[in-house]
């Protein structure tokens, strides 16, 4: 009896808050500069999810909370088939979580170190995804600016773009994104970039390689798709193919059902294996040997600070850090999608059969700056 009854899912309060005890760590898959991603499952619903973590003292050492913030408030605005949708926000003392939809297929950069080849078939269904995904953020005045093969996860059926920003800072427009579309398709179908321009490349040197050199196209693609890429990488911004309606009037496009490629009906040519884990399995070790504060023991290490005076944790604080960590404990975005949808019916409003977001998007995010109730949130730079 004792046996069946350790098999049924815990019963958590319907008030309560989603918090970490809601979820088992199985994995860790990957990392950023200051954020990790591993696979959790619901301890009650059994549903698998990818949550990002991100350390409060890193983010305020180097100045990324607005942009966490920022990312938060966005994403629980959106949600459309080819983005990866936010579920669950929460934090605790030490960090910032994001629970969103898991891909298992890997970023299609992995798969390009790995030597897959991906057809032409392939990147024309790619395309088509990501300008659905593209023409839904440009809608509510949305900037990507990071399309590339790291940021497009793969499930079993299509890509889906991962993160997702507001704006592009001075000098940036819609028409970035659609070129970024065009230099990850090239990328895709040839190997390596258009334009050999790395982080640290000078921007006197971009320029004028942009005036002297050309893209070459190989002399294998076919004309359509050779077409399509010049048009997306058209260096004036002006003349360049820039939203849904330019990429579906392409003649090499003519023969796509739009409605079947949003739908995720089409067969994609090249489909991940299951029987591996499509990512770099040093992550784990990482997470289980070098990480100073490991997810798997967070529970017994927050239960032990909880049960000390908590003094002499606050004196090795400087007062400003101190400070800065207080304003995150008290802007953060908590955020519920399950809830929200039980609020508003079983059919959930947040997004209609045409990938629109619902009546919670536009207000947020209609002027394309929705980061000002950030201005006061540590003010100070919260540098260290």
């Amino acid at each position: 009896m004792g046996g069946n009854h350790s098999h049924k899912p815990p019963v958590f309060d319907e008030n309560e808050e989603v918090n970490f005890d809601h979820f088992q760590i199985l994995r860790a898959i990957g990392k950023g500069s200051f954020g990790k991603v591993c696979i959790v499952q619901k301890r009650d619903t059994k549903k698998m999810y990818a949550m990002k973590y991100m350390n409060k003292q890193k983010c305020i050492e180097r100045d990324e909370v607005r942009n966490v913030f920022r990312e938060l408030q966005i994403m629980q605005g959106l949600e459309h088939p080819f983005l990866v949708n936010l579920w669950y926000s929460f934090q605790d003392e030490e960090d910032m979580f994001m629970v969103v939809d898991l891909l298992l297929g890997g970023d299609l950069r992995y798969h390009l170190q790995q030597n897959v080849h991906f057809t032409e078939g392939d990147v024309k269904l790619y395309i088509c995804e990501l300008a659905l995904a593209l023409e839904y953020l440009q809608r509510y005045h949305i900037i990507h600016r990071d399309i590339k093969p790291d940021n497009i996860l793969l499930d079993e059926h299509a890509p889906e773009v991962f993160q997702v920003y507001v704006d592009g800072g001075p000098g940036y427009s819609y028409p970035v994104d659609w070129w970024s579309l065009g230099v990850t398709a090239y990328e895709l179908l040839r190997g390596w970039r258009p334009y050999e321009i790395h982080s640290a490349t000078p921007i006197d040197e971009i320029l004028n390689m942009f005036k002297v050199e050309r893209v070459h196209y190989s002399s294998t693609w076919c004309k359509g798709m050779v077409a399509l890429l010049k048009k997306l990488l058209t260096k004036d911004p002006e003349s360049r193919l820039s939203s849904l309606g330019d990429v579906q009037s392409s003649p090499y496009l003519a023969d796509m059902n739009w409605d079947a490629v949003l739908e995720k009906a089409l067969t994609p040519g090249f489909v991940p294996n299951k029987g591996r884990l499509n990512c770099d399995p040093t992550f784990e070790l990482e997470e289980m040997i070098l990480e100073s504060k490991p997810l798997h023991k967070k529970k017994k290490r927050l239960a032990k600070n909880r049960s000390k005076d908590g003094s002499k944790d606050s004196c090795s604080l400087n007062g400003h850090l101190q400070q800065c960590l207080e304003t995150v404990r008290k802007e953060f975005i908590v955020f519920n999608r399950e809830k929200l949808r039980k609020q508003q019916g079983q059919g959930g409003q947040l997004s209609d059969t045409d990938g629109r977001a619902g009546s919670q998007a536009p207000g947020k995010l209609q002027d394309g700056c929705n980061n000002n109730i950030l201005a006061h949130a540590c003010s100070r730079g919260c540098s260290s």
